[in-house]
């Protein structure tokens, strides 16, 4: 499904480069040739979040024993500097032509060329954005919120293209290419935290946290009597969890490993799917930031 998705990224978006680059040559608009510019960046970050799925899809191996999910974090983060890359080329050649001056013309093609890029942007974003959300892919999130911000910078842009076409003012076209570039880098930072932040094993949020927590502590196992040490992290779309489990005295071990299975499979469902990893502990006075069940 995944790879599904990002093929039909890289098919909208080459054809929407063809598309603009026409439409920018015809017309003199600066404002047209950056969202060219913007599409192609787009379409290199598809190629990229393409690649990425392929690649954390592949299983564990003996160079990458924990999988090959962090790519598509990796993926996402390099989708991050080329927005931000692109932000700087828009910005330089608007910049150029507010000082030198220039003209567009045919501004009915551009105008038309602008509003089919926008819809189709915004459709195709949405079918993406929802598989990366049913697959949890951040490279399939990210190029969505590529082509979402490529759809709004649209619709600025053809804004502009209505004023340049009822008013003659020639400087709104290199303004709106200006504003297309502040947004361009906005989405760039985002996705470059969020990347940043999975690459880095921060945890996951709170609210999930809790949620491990409380499977724990509704845990129908009498056995299980507190838990310690809880980690988490994310990578791609698998989250990964470890957590010290204490068992009462007199348990045993065949026990203990199988409650510690049953546990596994609830916090796993509870997560909608997660790699869970759970070390088996005697019972012992309370540790520093240790969690009692208080079952008798």
């Amino acid at each position: 499904m995944k790879q599904r998705t990002a093929i039909l990224s890289v098919g909208s978006n080459t054809t929407l480069i063809l598309i603009k680059v026409v439409a920018g040559t015809l017309t003199g608009s600066v404002a047209i040739l950056t969202e060219a510019v913007h599409s192609s960046i787009d379409l290199i970050a598809s190629l990229v979040a393409l690649f990425s799925v392929r690649i954390a899809d592949e299983p564990a191996d003996e160079r990458h024993s924990y999988g090959h999910e962090k790519v598509e974090n990796l993926a996402a983060a390099f989708e991050g500097i080329l927005i931000l890359v692109g932000s700087a080329v828009i910005a330089f050649e608007a910049t150029r032509r507010l000082i030198t001056g220039g003209s567009t013309h045919t501004l009915g093609l551009g105008i038309a060329v602008i509003a089919f890029s926008a819809v189709a942007n915004l459709v195709v974003s949405a079918v993406i954005a929802r598989g990366g959300r049913l697959s949890g892919s951040p490279a399939l999130e990210g190029d969505a919120a590529h082509l979402r911000t490529d759809a709004v910078s649209s619709l600025g842009v053809l804004l502009a293209l209505v004023l340049v076409k009822t008013t003659g003012a020639q400087w709104i076209d290199p303004v709106a290419a200006l504003l297309v570039a502040s947004v361009i880098v906005i989405t760039g930072m985002r996705l470059l935290l969020r990347a940043g932040a999975v690459l880095v094993d921060q945890a996951l949020p709170p609210a999930e946290t809790e949620t491990i927590a409380g499977v724990i502590e509704r845990f129908s196992d009498g056995s299980v009597i507190g838990f310690h040490q809880l980690r988490t992290r994310r990578g791609g779309s698998q989250r990964y969890v470890d957590v010290h489990v204490q068992f009462r005295a007199g348990t045993t071990l065949e026990q203990a490993h199988r409650a510690a299975h049953q546990l596994q499979a609830e916090i796993a469902s509870a997560l909608g799917g997660a790699d869970v990893l759970i070390h088996l502990e005697p019972e012992d006075r309370l540790r520093p930031g240790q969690r009692a069940l208080h079952i008798r």
